[in-house]
């Protein structure tokens, strides 16, 4: 490239370290311009994961040069850490260059994929621009990173855009220093870059002027105006598309992707299409715009156009996104209505990320695949959050937000390299180095035998293009979980157990930079299941915990779970072992027996059922919020009899909700009591004995389903914040942190958190992390390195 020539006289030097997101997101080429503002001479490049600057200029030119570089954020870039050293200024260079990359341990500061920024949207819709139309439009404020990053250094020839040399025009810009696409390592356009292809899933060949087209994107958008799925090669995989509003449509999807019931991802072609479908607040219209650009929970409007039936069966709520690549905004451009656009797969399996993979997943599901040449390095699903008390809370980290690196809190070991392999549900990974921890995008349900071989690789990737050996592995508490047993195959001597629980308050507090001496917090983790530190199962905790220590000083009651994995399945396995904790069966027949619930419970195999509660075979106790929110969404008759998807019984309850029934008389909310387990010896408990019996009070009543999940949402949460007090009047609490999956639901997330500051406390909920096991990773991770200190 030409040097950017300066003046200089009287030059001090300073080499600059900066770590942080500097790489992929135009960080050399705003370094430059900022030198050629400042009157600075040298050199920027790339080293391993970090940029390094040589620079020299006049004392005060040298110091605002160093504040501008500490200051820089477009494009997604983020400083983390900047260290200085003097150079000597005799000998400064005339002028300021990008010079060629060198290698070295990478850091942990990977970009992540951002969304087309609105100068390259404008530009791929302007007829009169080189790039109209061109799917693949980026520049250094956009486009992909970590979907297509192959090794360190980010440069072009080490991504999957290698194979495209820039044509005459591409590389013009590419070498102007005053030019958006400086550097640009993702820039592409017709002449030089990848192409999009209109395919038939058979391979046979069709006419594309039959389907009056632009283009072949073009083509795609009749095809789904005439009823047809399409698979759609996205930024981090492919997808399946069809028209949103066309039951006919949505009912084959669902049929060939294996997915019975849970709610489909729309995509919106802007927000005036969004206001016609859903209601939106300022945090998530936000979030929706942002270069994370992540899928978004909204209220869906009661005057709404109508949509399939099946494409949130139950819910109050869509999960919507706008376009967010050019390849999208041209497949939306002359839609009227959404499209359901979801990930490329079937059930829980791993996306699809090639076409091998397309033909023998997916060919059964479509008849059309709008493909494109770009190789995707990595699979990256899309990000999914929605807005919980006042804030855009991450529900599924991944497009837009992973793998940008955390900052650890203060008063951790900087030297020790941690590995946390995370949890089987919702798994992430993470890796601890530098005072930084990264955490890899979502991989999934380990179960599932493709997803744990998909994991394992990426893995192995990211310990690889990191050139990453641990000194610490961090792992669950359950000897069960694949995470686990990796651990102790690999790694048993460096290997740290983590108790589920803890993890999740601990990444809560990481998340909010509670530092290593911050002392010790009241941490409430209510989930469905994890491994206890006594080797029960627990599922609604109230800890006393710092990083390095926990300790358990509440629960909710313990209750047995029939036929162990199956309660999580079947929800009337939770009424039935409910009602038999706290009432027994005669009890129960003889004051509810002319309930629908009570003809429905007798109709199971009641003495099988009894004998293995009784004998504890194969029914384990467990304290879980998460089941006692399934008992009581069974027992008002939503989704009683089984759950097509992890947590659907309580997602629909919360669903039922409407702001009126919050805004009911707090004297009807149900009770709960607070006593203490073996007989008045042991911890203090949350006792539902009392909330049972006003429940099916309200249900001999007739008393709608709706108001009945709204007084019970509205009385845990006061059971919960009741507890809190508790120990904040005996331990000296100021702050709470929250965490486990059960706080995804908003209805009680808000409830709990306002209790809580109504007392004078300080609430902490997940927001950048996910409230869900998906956070697990950073949790263990500081915890091995506190207990490691």
């Amino acid at each position: 490239m030409s040097p950017q020539s300066v003046a200089v006289a009287n030059a001090e030097g300073l080499r600059l370290n900066v770590r942080g997101i500097v790489q992929g997101v135009g960080f050399r080429p705003a370094t430059l311009r900022l030198a050629r503002d400042h009157h600075v001479t040298g050199t920027v490049r790339n080293e391993g994961t970090a940029v390094v600057i040589e620079a020299f200029a006049a004392t005060d030119d040298l110091a605002a040069f160093v504040d501008a570089v500490r200051s820089l954020h477009r494009g997604g870039a983020r400083v983390d850490a900047l260290q200085t050293e003097p150079l000597p200024g005799a000998g400064a260079p005339a002028d300021f260059r990008v010079v060629a990359s060198t290698s070295a341990q990478p850091g942990l500061g990977i970009a992540p994929d951002l969304a087309a920024c609105p100068d390259c949207v404008a530009e791929t819709l302007d007829p009169f621009s080189r790039r109209y139309r061109y799917p693949f439009t980026a520049c250094t404020d956009c486009g992909p990173r970590l979907s297509v990053f192959v090794h360190t250094p980010y440069d072009r020839n080490n991504t999957t855009l290698a194979a495209f040399p820039l044509c005459k025009d591409c590389a013009k810009e590419y070498a102007d220093i005053d030019d958006r696409r400086f550097h640009a390592e993702a820039t592409a356009c017709h002449a030089c870059g990848p192409r999009a292809t209109l395919r038939r899933m058979d391979g046979k060949a069709f006419a594309l002027d039959a389907l009056s087209f632009l283009d072949e994107v073009d083509a795609a958008t009749s095809l789904l105006g005439k009823g047809e799925t399409v698979v759609v090669k996205g930024l981090g995989g492919y997808q399946l598309a069809c028209d949103a509003a066309n039951e006919a449509a949505v009912a084959k999807l669902r049929a060939t992707k294996h997915r019975e019931a849970k709610p489909f991802a729309l995509m919106v072609k802007d927000l005036d299409m969004l206001r016609e479908y859903c209601v939106i607040d300022g945090e998530s219209e936000a979030a929706l715009t942002s270069p994370q650009a992540p899928i978004v929970l909204l209220p869906r409007r009661d005057d709404a156009p109508p949509l399939a039936s099946g494409i949130a069966p139950g819910l109050s709520t869509l999960g919507v996104m706008l376009p967010n690549t050019p390849l999208h905004h041209l497949l939306m451009r002359r839609r009227r209505a959404p499209i359901v656009l979801t990930s490329g797969n079937l059930s829980d399996e791993p996306q699809a990320i090639d076409a091998e993979q397309v033909a023998s997943r997916l060919s059964h599901c479509a008849d059309w695949v709008l493909d494109h040449n770009r190789p995707i390095a990595r699979r990256v699903d899309d990000s999914v959050g929605r807005v919980v008390a006042g804030g855009f809370r991450v529900m599924r980290r991944a497009r837009g937000y992973a793998p940008a690196p955390l900052l650890l809190p203060r008063g951790f070991d900087a030297r020790t390299q941690v590995l946390a392999l995370g949890g089987d549900l919702k798994n992430t990974f993470a890796l601890l180095r530098d005072g930084q921890c990264v955490l890899s995008q979502h991989i999934g349900d380990l179960h599932d035998a493709a997803c744990h071989a998909d994991w394992e690789r990426a893995l192995a990737d990211y310990l690889g293009y990191y050139d990453f050996e641990p000194d610490l592995v961090a792992c669950d508490l359950h000897p069960q979980y694949a995470s686990t047993q990796l651990a102790e195959r690999r790694y048993a001597s460096r290997r740290v157990s983590v108790g589920h629980h803890h993890a999740h308050i601990a990444a809560c507090l990481g998340e909010h930079g509670w530092p290593r001496d911050g002392g010790k917090v009241l941490g409430i983790a209510l989930d469905g299941l994890g491994m206890g530190e006594d080797g029960e199962l627990w599922g609604g905790e109230f800890l006393h915990c710092d990083y390095a220590e926990c300790t358990r000083v509440g629960t909710l009651k313990p209750v047995a779970l029939i036929g162990g994995d199956l309660a999580s399945r079947e929800p009337w396995r939770n009424t039935y072992a409910h009602i038999m904790a706290e009432m027994g069966w005669a009890r129960f027949a003889m004051n509810f027996s002319g309930l629908e619930l009570c003809r429905f419970l007798e109709s199971r195999p009641r003495d099988l059922l009894s004998a293995m509660i009784g004998n504890r075979a194969n029914a384990p106790l467990a304290s879980s919020a998460g089941r006692l929110f399934d008992a009581v969404a069974a027992a008002i008759g939503i989704c009683r009899e089984r759950v097509a998807y992890e947590g659907e019984a309580a997602i629909r309850m919360e669903a039922t909700i409407r702001d009126e029934h919050l805004a009911e008389d707090g004297e009807l909310d149900y009770p709960f009591q607070i006593p203490r387990l073996d007989k008045g010896k042991g911890l203090p408990y949350i006792e539902p004995l009392a909330m049972w019996q006003a429940l099916l009070g309200d249900m001999v009543l007739g008393t709608p389903a709706a108001l009945m999940a709204a007084r019970f949402h509205r009385g845990f949460a006061n059971a919960v914040a009741m507890m809190a007090s508790k120990f904040v009047d005996e331990l000296g609490y100021d702050t709470v942190a929250l965490s486990g999956g059960v706080f995804q639901n908003k209805v009680l997330a808000e409830r709990v958190v306002a209790c809580l500051r109504e007392r004078g406390l300080r609430a902490l909920l997940p927001g950048r992390l996910p409230a869900n096991d998906g956070g697990l990773a950073f949790g263990q991770a500081l915890i091995a390195l506190a207990r490691n200190n």
